[in-house]
């Protein structure tokens, strides 16, 4: 169990409670996680600063990221997984070739340089090869916020070789995250785990669940009354 808890406006204590208070009801267990600990404590990102740390210097040191000084609204939602609807969009390469003598990353935003025209492939367990290709469909990724928040493509690459992570299962609004983490893999030197990308839950019209439907949280259908194996059976058809 990993709390991904990197935006601190998004993120709260309380939260974090109530996830793990839901779904042990559910009836899911970890051997691992912030609230048991384990071998590759801490497992709560906001507490891994000093990790993802490591990684941004690495990255720097070997001429794969450059400092972005261009204000983009759509930066605040960096920390967040991006979702194939809403994926930030390709960025337009205007602070390409700045250089910086920065020791630390706060301040300024950090992009990972996509080798252009280079095809990212991958076997997913579920859809089979898929391949996507840099600077068409994405662009220079943020991998550092200026005010000081890494990013989610770093920090789950990141998380996921230190944590010894070989098999990732997440929704396939995440594919070209996929491709993006690969490439930071590589640059980073670490392996890449196998990938699963499943079928969104969607509602009647066809549109993916989010936030938006509080009515069909875990915590909404628990003070329903509704027992969590009818929720497993119906919902994750098991």
């Amino acid at each position: 169990m990993r709390n991904e808890d990197l935006d601190p406006q998004r993120s709260k204590p309380e939260f974090a409670q109530a996830m793990l208070e839901d779904l042990r009801w559910l009836g899911l267990e970890w051997q691992e996680g912030p609230d048991v600990g384990g071998p590759y404590a801490p497992y709560m990102q906001s507490q891994r600063r000093d990790h993802y740390l490591r990684a941004w210097r690495r990255l720097l040191e070997g001429g794969f990221i450059y400092p972005c000084t261009c204000s983009r609204k759509d930066l605040a939602s960096a920390a967040q997984a991006p979702h194939d609807l809403d994926d930030e969009p390709i960025y337009p390469r205007t602070c390409r070739g700045k250089t910086s003598t920065a020791t630390d990353p706060a301040g300024l935003n950090w992009r990972f340089l996509v080798p252009d025209g280079t095809s990212i492939e991958f076997e997913d367990l579920r859809l089979g090869k898929r391949s996507y290709v840099a600077s068409r469909d994405f662009g220079d990724f943020v991998v550092w916020r200026r005010d000081d928040i890494p990013a989610y493509q770093l920090a789950v690459v990141v998380d996921d070789a230190e944590m010894e992570i070989t098999e990732v299962v997440r929704g396939e609004d995440l594919l070209r995250s996929t491709a993006r983490q690969i490439l930071l893999q590589r640059a980073l030197g670490l392996p890449t785990p196998a990938y699963y990308h499943c079928e969104l839950v969607t509602d009647a019209q066809g549109q993916r669940l989010a936030k938006r439907h509080d009515a069909l949280s875990l915590r909404s259908l628990r003070e329903q009354g509704i027992a969590p194996q009818e929720i497993v059976r119906e919902w994750l058809k098991v």
